[in-house]
């Protein structure tokens, strides 16, 4: 896509009802002939733009696939997502954005596919990675914490997640500890992060998010361990796939430059509100072996659970599924 294409699509988004070919004209420095050429690139590329006489033009639908110009479009940020690097396919972003991210990728650089041959999630589990229909994504970060901080990081962007889907669907997700979110009980997304780091700093982080968009039901596996949803599924709406990328990418970015400035407070405040478990009893399972019950009184600076057991003592817990009673 030519550069002005994008830089249309941008006033296209900023602008509520038609954008005048003379103002496109204006802020491109090209004659009103140039612009129809754009218009009609557009249209060619899939995008539906009305044309209305005396006022100018209208986007009114975008085509499903993930464009990278259609998301810079829609970018407030700072940091995250001036670089996007977009595949197709590929095995894993995760896996892509580490090898950037060693090759020296800068902060915010963001990884995106349409398909994952080898998507994986927590303990290695399989995470179901189907063409066309879902957000597969990695971001790097360089945050100057130590490592023993980096896991809060996998709260703020499940709070990122969590905003997006509220913004896009109006679906009310919950945050499952430590990595899932939730809707009607089902799961819709998770997260995978992973680092590179020296006892004394992180080198990087990447943060890995996958999300089920438009996922229909013959899509899943049938030997799910847990049952999963779709914002499809639940909400009866397609989602535009661009527009929640580029909805998370922003909530990601003021969440993290707030971390960034006053640390973990306030993203594990709007965590521990988000969360399914939040003042509720739960169990706490190992290998699926249930091992620890008591009321769940939120997470620590590590990360970990904080639950009281009926005998009235504390126990932090770093790993296990849990389950909420």
């Amino acid at each position: 896509m030519h550069p002005r294409a994008s830089t249309i699509l941008r006033l296209f988004h900023n602008t509520d009802g038609c954008v005048s070919g003379e103002h496109i004209s204006r802020e491109l420095g090209i004659s009103r002939t140039a612009v129809w050429k754009h218009i009609s690139a557009l249209r060619n590329d899939g995008y539906r733009i009305e044309a209305t006489p005396s006022r100018g033009y209208r986007l009114v639908s975008s085509p499903d696939r993930i464009d990278e110009h259609e998301i810079l479009a829609r970018l407030i940020n700072s940091r995250i997502g001036q670089r996007l690097e977009y595949f197709t396919s590929t095995a894993s972003t995760n896996a892509d954005a580490f090898r950037l991210a060693e090759s020296g990728a800068a902060e915010g650089t963001v990884v995106l596919a349409d398909a994952q041959s080898g998507g994986k999630g927590r303990r290695g589990r399989v995470w179901s990675s189907p063409a066309r229909v879902n957000l597969y994504c990695s971001v790097v970060l360089r945050p100057a914490i130590m490592p023993y901080e980096a896991p809060q990081l996998t709260f703020l962007s499940a709070v990122a997640v969590a905003r997006a889907i509220e913004l896009t669907t109006k679906l009310v997700p919950e945050i499952k500890w430590p990595n899932d979110l939730l809707v009607a009980g089902k799961k819709v997304a998770g997260l995978l992060n992973e680092m590179s780091a020296e006892t004394d700093g992180i080198n990087f982080v990447i943060l890995g998010i996958g999300v089920n968009l438009n996922m229909t039901k013959d899509q899943f596996p049938g030997d799910l361990r847990h049952p999963a949803t779709s914002l499809f599924l639940e909400s009866g709406i397609r989602v535009d796939r661009s527009r929640f990328i580029s909805t998370m990418l922003n909530e990601l970015d003021r969440l993290y430059s707030d971390f960034l400035t006053h640390g973990f407070g306030p993203v594990r405040d709007e965590w521990q509100q988000r969360c399914n478990a939040n003042g509720r009893q739960v169990l706490v399972s190992d290998s699926g072996t249930e091992c620890t019950g008591g009321r769940f009184i939120g997470i620590d600076e590590d990360g970990a659970m904080l639950l009281r057991s009926d005998d009235d003592k504390l126990h932090r817990i770093t790993c296990g599924d849990v389950r909420v009673l």
